[in-house]
């Protein structure tokens, strides 16, 4: 199934409290569970004003729909063509 890679913009993102980074993990995962086994989150990476989200779904439109139940913003998604790591240079 693809993976994608969202941006969403949030700003002082850095300085959520982990309570709040909390709430919005706890939110996330029960918009995932309703909608379904189609649709995971594997990750996140928090910046001073962004939120970068992996997550494995069949399209973009799947991505949109769980951002839009959560609250969250989308401001972009970009499927994930390739994975590279040290090892490719080898």
């Amino acid at each position: 199934m693809p993976k994608y890679v969202i941006e969403r913009e949030i700003p002082e993102a850095g300085k959520l409290t982990t309570q709040q980074l909390q709430a919005i993990s706890q939110k996330s995962c029960s918009v995932l569970q309703n909608m379904g086994p189609k649709i995971q989150w594997l990750h996140s990476y928090v910046t001073d004003d962004k939120i970068y989200c992996v997550y494995i779904a069949p399209d973009e439109a799947t991505v949109r729909a769980h951002a839009q139940q959560g609250g969250f913003p989308a401001n972009s998604v970009a499927r994930v063509r390739t994975i590279i790591d040290p090892t490719t240079a080898d």
